[in-house]
């Protein structure tokens, strides 16, 4: 499944004879060895740290060239929007497909540990593996659209307390009490109808993108490859806003897609996070070169329309569909020959 760079050496292995020696490659990743995991997401900077110069280790053609531009003038000039191709990068989507990795690793090594009947480091490892799978399934509820439902319910909940409580001091001739609990009420509405609309955006997502397609950016044209999606803007209002996401005719409330940058296009942003209103189908299949250091974790290979085929994993990360290639239809000009 994993070809090339295997993530297996870079969880936490302590003193574990299962671990091996490191070869040269995995030189950037010592920083991230020699540390103790003490939280989840606690060390992503040394990780991405690392991640970094494996990069640049498994691309030298970009270490090499320190002067290496992308074909395109857009990167350097902007975009019509006034923006350039950073501005859409994403340190939280990158963190994203880190922690899916670390994710993928560990229940990988709890099985190589217990295939060498090594049961006590299997286990340390497992609980390892529930607390990051924990952690995973709060962080994607909230994306989904659960945690506002809950929320919303909740707030409904409460209003429902303040208006008794209202109509007790209205009955009072309470009016200071009166005026301070109207105002609670009103910030409680607003608040529960913003929970429920993203609840429902959530439960009512359609894509128009798939997991694995490559794609081109409409504005500053580089090519990528989806690798994850929202149903709306999960970023934080400072990234938003940066990212003039406010300018979009669709705003924040359409999907967002996390992709994959090839590195030959624009060598200094790993992952962006791309509205869909930004992004383009190819004209024509594309199954030329197409270069990105996390490609062969994600996926398997490509498949004859040039789109790369997803792990199992990662689909069902997203809760998405196996893509089918549909088979052509006989040529009519053949069948006549026959």
């Amino acid at each position: 499944m994993v070809q090339g760079v295997t993530l297996s050496t870079l969880a936490t292995c302590g003193k574990s004879r299962f671990c091996g020696s490191s070869p040269s490659w995995m030189e950037p990743f010592e920083p991230f060895k020699r540390s103790k995991i003490t939280s989840i997401t606690g060390r992503h900077l040394v990780w991405n740290h690392c991640v970094q110069s494996l990069f640049l280790i498994g691309y030298p053609y970009v270490a090499r060239h320190s002067d290496f531009k992308a074909e395109a003038a857009w990167m350097f000039r902007g975009g019509e929007q006034g923006l350039d191709a950073s501005a859409e990068h994403s340190e939280s989507a990158n963190e994203d497909i880190l922690m899916f990795f670390f994710q993928l690793d560990l229940a990988t090594r709890v099985q190589y540990a217990l295939n060498l009947e090594q049961y006590d480091i299997a286990q340390q490892l497992r609980n390892k593996l529930t607390e990051v799978e924990e952690e995973v399934i709060k962080q994607q509820q909230s994306k989904r659209g659960l945690s506002s439902k809950s929320e919303a319910q909740d707030k409904a909940l409460s209003i429902i307390r303040l208006r008794s409580d209202l109509q007790k001091a209205i009955e009072n001739e309470d009016y200071a009490v009166a005026a301070e609990l109207r105002d609670k009420i009103s910030k409680l509405e607003a608040e529960s109808l913003a929970a429920s609309a993203k609840a429902l955006a959530h439960e009512n997502a359609q894509y128009a993108f798939r997991l694995g397609q490559k794609v081109r950016h409409k504005i500053f044209r580089y090519k990528a490859v989806i690798c994850g999606m929202d149903p709306v803007c999960c970023e934080s209002s400072s990234w938003m806003e940066n990212a003039q996401v406010k300018k979009l005719s669709r705003g924040s409330t359409q999907p967002f897609y996390q992709v994959l940058v090839d590195v030959h296009a624009e060598p200094n942003i790993l992952v962006a996070y791309v509205p869909e209103e930004n992004l383009l189908t190819p004209d024509q299949p594309d199954t030329g070169r197409y270069d990105h250091p996390y490609i062969s974790f994600l996926f398997y290979g490509m498949d004859s329309a040039g789109d790369f085929i997803p792990i199992k994993q990662l689909r069902e990360k997203y809760n998405r569909p196996r893509h089918e290639i549909p088979i052509d239809p006989p040529n009519d000009e053949d069948g006549g020959k026959a």
